[in-house]
Protein backbone atom coordinates (compact mmCIF):
# COMPACT_ATOMS: atom_id res chain seq x y z
CA UNK A 1 0.00 0.00 0.00
CA UNK A 2 1.82 3.67 -0.81
CA UNK A 3 2.72 5.80 1.89
CA UNK A 4 0.81 8.72 2.16
CA UNK A 5 3.51 11.42 0.28
CA UNK A 6 3.67 8.30 -2.34
CA UNK A 7 6.46 6.40 -1.36
CA UNK A 8 5.90 2.92 -1.15
CA UNK A 9 6.36 1.11 2.26
CA UNK A 10 9.21 -0.81 0.97
CA UNK A 11 11.38 2.27 0.48
CA UNK A 12 10.79 3.31 4.04
CA UNK A 13 12.22 -0.47 5.40
CA UNK A 14 14.85 -0.02 2.51
CA UNK A 15 18.44 0.21 4.84
CA UNK A 16 20.87 3.19 5.22
CA UNK A 17 24.46 2.61 3.28
CA UNK A 18 26.97 3.58 5.95
CA UNK A 19 30.35 3.65 4.36
CA UNK A 20 34.45 4.09 5.59
CA UNK A 21 37.63 3.61 4.33
CA UNK A 22 37.83 1.06 7.09
CA UNK A 23 36.11 -0.19 10.37
CA UNK A 24 36.55 3.23 12.13
CA UNK A 25 33.05 4.18 10.74
CA UNK A 26 31.85 1.78 13.19
CA UNK A 27 31.47 3.99 15.79
CA UNK A 28 28.78 6.01 13.55
CA UNK A 29 27.03 3.06 13.19
CA UNK A 30 26.98 2.14 16.58
CA UNK A 31 25.32 5.63 17.43
CA UNK A 32 22.79 5.19 13.97
CA UNK A 33 21.75 1.80 16.07
CA UNK A 34 20.88 3.83 18.92
CA UNK A 35 19.47 6.67 17.20
CA UNK A 36 17.19 4.81 14.81
CA UNK A 37 17.25 1.17 16.30
CA UNK A 38 14.29 0.40 14.00
CA UNK A 39 16.54 1.11 10.75
CA UNK A 40 18.33 -2.02 8.75
CA UNK A 41 22.23 -0.82 8.15
CA UNK A 42 24.70 -2.21 5.46
CA UNK A 43 28.29 -1.12 5.87
CA UNK A 44 31.26 -1.15 3.82
CA UNK A 45 34.30 -0.82 4.99
CA UNK A 46 37.24 -0.33 1.81
CA UNK A 47 39.88 -1.92 3.95
CA UNK A 48 41.39 -3.18 1.05
CA UNK A 49 42.51 0.67 -0.03
CA UNK A 50 42.68 2.18 4.09
CA UNK A 51 43.71 4.41 4.45
CA UNK A 52 42.60 7.20 2.45
CA UNK A 53 44.10 10.31 4.24
CA UNK A 54 47.57 9.83 2.23
CA UNK A 55 45.60 9.58 -1.09
CA UNK A 56 44.83 12.40 -3.46
CA UNK A 57 41.31 14.30 -4.07
CA UNK A 58 40.44 12.93 -6.61
CA UNK A 59 41.36 8.99 -6.06
CA UNK A 60 39.46 9.67 -2.43
CA UNK A 61 36.68 11.12 -4.89
CA UNK A 62 36.67 7.92 -7.20
CA UNK A 63 36.66 5.39 -4.71
CA UNK A 64 33.66 7.27 -3.32
CA UNK A 65 31.91 7.12 -6.29
CA UNK A 66 32.81 3.02 -6.54
CA UNK A 67 31.27 2.28 -3.51
CA UNK A 68 27.94 4.71 -3.78
CA UNK A 69 27.16 2.84 -7.09
CA UNK A 70 27.73 -0.62 -4.51
CA UNK A 71 25.32 0.51 -2.47
CA UNK A 72 22.67 2.07 -4.42
CA UNK A 73 22.92 -1.52 -6.03
CA UNK A 74 21.94 -2.58 -2.65
CA UNK A 75 18.54 -0.68 -2.47
CA UNK A 76 19.82 1.74 0.24
CA UNK A 77 17.42 4.51 0.54
CA UNK A 78 20.48 7.05 2.17
CA UNK A 79 24.01 6.85 2.55
CA UNK A 80 25.96 7.94 5.67
CA UNK A 81 30.05 8.83 4.53
CA UNK A 82 31.37 7.75 7.89
CA UNK A 83 34.73 8.91 6.88
CA UNK A 84 36.14 12.13 7.28
CA UNK A 85 38.40 12.25 4.72
CA UNK A 86 35.73 11.05 2.13
CA UNK A 87 33.34 13.36 3.51
CA UNK A 88 36.09 17.00 2.72
CA UNK A 89 36.95 15.25 -0.26
CA UNK A 90 33.68 13.79 -2.31
CA UNK A 91 30.50 14.72 -0.40
CA UNK A 92 29.45 17.67 -2.47
CA UNK A 93 29.98 16.07 -5.58
CA UNK A 94 28.42 12.97 -4.01
CA UNK A 95 25.14 15.12 -3.32
CA UNK A 96 25.07 16.68 -6.68
CA UNK A 97 25.63 13.09 -8.54
CA UNK A 98 23.27 10.95 -6.56
CA UNK A 99 19.15 11.45 -6.25
CA UNK A 100 19.07 10.18 -2.30
CA UNK A 101 20.19 11.70 0.81
CA UNK A 102 24.04 11.54 1.80
CA UNK A 103 24.91 12.61 4.85
CA UNK A 104 28.33 13.73 6.07
CA UNK A 105 30.38 13.71 8.98
CA UNK A 106 32.09 16.96 9.46
CA UNK A 107 28.95 19.29 9.09
CA UNK A 108 27.00 17.89 11.91
CA UNK A 109 30.04 18.13 14.30
CA UNK A 110 31.09 21.91 13.27
CA UNK A 111 27.69 23.35 13.78
CA UNK A 112 27.65 21.52 17.28
CA UNK A 113 31.22 23.00 18.09
CA UNK A 114 29.94 26.11 17.06
CA UNK A 115 26.80 25.75 19.31
CA UNK A 116 28.45 24.96 22.17
CA UNK A 117 31.80 26.97 22.29
CA UNK A 118 31.54 29.67 25.12
CA UNK A 119 34.76 31.88 24.03
CA UNK A 120 34.70 30.93 20.25
CA UNK A 121 38.20 29.07 21.07
CA UNK A 122 37.46 25.54 19.19
CA UNK A 123 39.85 23.00 18.89
CA UNK A 124 39.92 19.82 16.20
CA UNK A 125 41.87 16.64 15.90
CA UNK A 126 42.04 14.56 13.25
CA UNK A 127 43.80 12.48 10.83
CA UNK A 128 46.85 14.40 8.81
CA UNK A 129 44.06 13.86 6.18
CA UNK A 130 41.50 15.55 7.11
CA UNK A 131 43.24 18.29 8.67
CA UNK A 132 45.35 18.99 5.51
CA UNK A 133 41.90 19.50 4.33
CA UNK A 134 40.67 22.21 6.29
CA UNK A 135 37.56 21.17 6.17
CA UNK A 136 36.42 21.41 9.62
CA UNK A 137 37.69 24.63 9.98
CA UNK A 138 35.79 26.61 6.95
CA UNK A 139 32.89 24.55 8.32
CA UNK A 140 33.03 26.16 11.59
CA UNK A 141 33.77 29.61 10.13
CA UNK A 142 31.06 29.21 8.14
CA UNK A 143 28.56 28.71 11.19
CA UNK A 144 30.51 31.47 13.71
CA UNK A 145 32.65 33.80 11.14
CA UNK A 146 34.53 34.93 14.34
CA UNK A 147 35.84 31.73 16.32
CA UNK A 148 39.33 31.02 16.60
CA UNK A 149 40.07 27.15 15.32
CA UNK A 150 43.10 25.71 16.01
CA UNK A 151 43.36 22.42 14.35
CA UNK A 152 46.34 19.26 15.04
CA UNK A 153 46.81 15.92 13.50
CA UNK A 154 46.57 13.02 15.82
CA UNK A 155 47.83 10.35 13.60
CA UNK A 156 49.24 7.72 16.36
CA UNK A 157 45.74 7.35 17.90
CA UNK A 158 44.25 5.23 14.94
CA UNK A 159 46.73 2.68 15.67
CA UNK A 160 46.39 2.47 19.01
CA UNK A 161 42.88 2.78 19.13
CA UNK A 162 43.00 -0.54 16.41
CA UNK A 163 45.72 -2.39 18.74
CA UNK A 164 43.11 -2.01 21.72
CA UNK A 165 45.46 0.49 23.79
CA UNK A 166 42.26 2.15 24.82
CA UNK A 167 43.49 3.44 28.37
CA UNK A 168 47.19 3.01 28.41
CA UNK A 169 50.39 4.77 29.97
CA UNK A 170 51.44 5.50 26.27
CA UNK A 171 48.11 6.35 25.14
CA UNK A 172 47.49 9.02 27.65
CA UNK A 173 51.51 9.94 27.68
CA UNK A 174 50.61 10.95 23.56
CA UNK A 175 47.50 12.27 24.47
CA UNK A 176 49.67 14.81 26.34
CA UNK A 177 52.03 15.38 23.52
CA UNK A 178 49.97 15.66 21.31
CA UNK A 179 46.62 18.04 23.14
CA UNK A 180 49.12 20.59 24.69
CA UNK A 181 48.50 23.10 22.30
CA UNK A 182 44.81 22.97 22.74
CA UNK A 183 45.47 24.07 26.39
CA UNK A 184 47.94 26.67 25.04
CA UNK A 185 44.90 28.30 23.14
CA UNK A 186 42.71 27.94 25.82
CA UNK A 187 39.90 26.15 23.85
CA UNK A 188 36.45 25.70 25.55
CA UNK A 189 35.67 22.67 22.31
CA UNK A 190 36.90 20.24 21.11
CA UNK A 191 35.63 18.22 17.85
CA UNK A 192 36.94 14.72 17.92
CA UNK A 193 37.44 14.81 13.92
CA UNK A 194 38.34 10.60 13.46
CA UNK A 195 35.84 7.91 14.11
CA UNK A 196 38.19 6.23 16.19
CA UNK A 197 38.88 8.46 18.55
CA UNK A 198 35.20 8.26 20.61
CA UNK A 199 36.98 5.28 21.49
CA UNK A 200 39.38 7.19 23.49
CA UNK A 201 37.44 10.30 25.07
CA UNK A 202 38.23 9.53 28.45
CA UNK A 203 41.59 10.01 28.26
CA UNK A 204 41.44 12.87 25.75
CA UNK A 205 38.67 14.32 28.16
CA UNK A 206 41.57 13.59 31.06
CA UNK A 207 44.00 15.81 29.34
CA UNK A 208 42.21 18.64 28.03
CA UNK A 209 40.27 19.14 31.19
CA UNK A 210 36.70 18.48 32.32
CA UNK A 211 35.81 22.30 31.47
CA UNK A 212 36.28 21.41 27.84
CA UNK A 213 33.60 20.19 25.73
CA UNK A 214 34.34 17.28 23.53
CA UNK A 215 32.35 16.95 20.29
CA UNK A 216 31.32 13.33 18.94
CA UNK A 217 30.64 13.88 15.30
CA UNK A 218 29.30 10.27 14.84
CA UNK A 219 26.72 11.13 17.59
CA UNK A 220 26.07 14.67 15.41
CA UNK A 221 26.24 12.39 12.38
CA UNK A 222 23.81 10.32 13.46
CA UNK A 223 21.19 12.67 15.14
CA UNK A 224 21.85 14.47 11.49
CA UNK A 225 20.85 11.68 10.11
CA UNK A 226 17.14 11.32 11.94
CA UNK A 227 16.50 14.57 10.58
CA UNK A 228 17.22 13.66 7.25
CA UNK A 229 15.29 10.81 7.16
CA UNK A 230 12.05 12.28 8.48
CA UNK A 231 12.21 15.56 6.41
CA UNK A 232 12.39 12.87 3.58
CA UNK A 233 9.85 11.12 4.46
CA UNK A 234 12.45 8.07 4.65
CA UNK A 235 11.95 7.15 8.24
CA UNK A 236 11.04 3.11 9.06
CA UNK A 237 8.79 2.90 12.05
CA UNK A 238 8.19 -0.94 12.66
CA UNK A 239 10.24 -1.96 15.34
CA UNK A 240 11.88 -5.88 15.64
CA UNK A 241 12.85 -5.32 11.47
CA UNK A 242 15.90 -3.89 11.65
CA UNK A 243 18.69 -6.14 9.73
CA UNK A 244 22.45 -5.27 9.73
CA UNK A 245 24.96 -6.41 7.23
CA UNK A 246 28.71 -5.61 7.27
CA UNK A 247 31.21 -6.02 4.65
CA UNK A 248 35.11 -5.18 3.93
CA UNK A 249 36.74 -5.20 0.79
CA UNK A 250 39.32 -6.95 2.06
CA UNK A 251 40.40 -9.01 5.47
CA UNK A 252 36.93 -9.37 6.95
CA UNK A 253 38.55 -11.55 10.01
CA UNK A 254 40.42 -8.74 10.82
CA UNK A 255 37.65 -6.69 10.62
CA UNK A 256 35.33 -9.18 12.67
CA UNK A 257 38.25 -8.83 15.21
CA UNK A 258 38.48 -5.16 15.46
CA UNK A 259 35.44 -4.39 14.13
CA UNK A 260 33.25 -5.55 17.58
CA UNK A 261 35.24 -2.84 19.48
CA UNK A 262 34.28 -0.07 17.58
CA UNK A 263 30.55 -1.35 17.54
CA UNK A 264 30.33 -2.86 20.99
CA UNK A 265 28.07 -5.70 20.19
CA UNK A 266 28.88 -8.65 18.26
CA UNK A 267 29.23 -8.69 14.83
CA UNK A 268 28.09 -12.21 13.31
CA UNK A 269 29.24 -11.91 9.76
CA UNK A 270 31.70 -9.89 7.45
CA UNK A 271 31.26 -10.35 3.35
CA UNK A 272 33.83 -9.51 1.15
CA UNK A 273 33.28 -7.53 -1.90
CA UNK A 274 36.49 -6.10 -4.25
CA UNK A 275 35.78 -3.03 -5.80
CA UNK A 276 37.74 -1.10 -8.38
Amino acid sequence: MPAADGRSEHRDAAPIGVFDSGIGGLTVVRELMRQLPNESIIYFGDTARVPYGPKSPDTVLRYSREIIGFLKGQGVKAVVVACNTATAHALPALQVENDLPIVGVIQPGSRAAARATRSGRVGVIGTQGTINSRAYEKAIASVSPGAKITALPCPLFVPLVEEGWLDTDATRLIAREYLQPMADAEIDTLVLGCTHYPLIKPVIGAVVGRSVRLIDSAEETAAETVAVLRDAGLSHEETDSARYRFIASDAPEQFLRVGQRFLGCTIDRVETVTLG
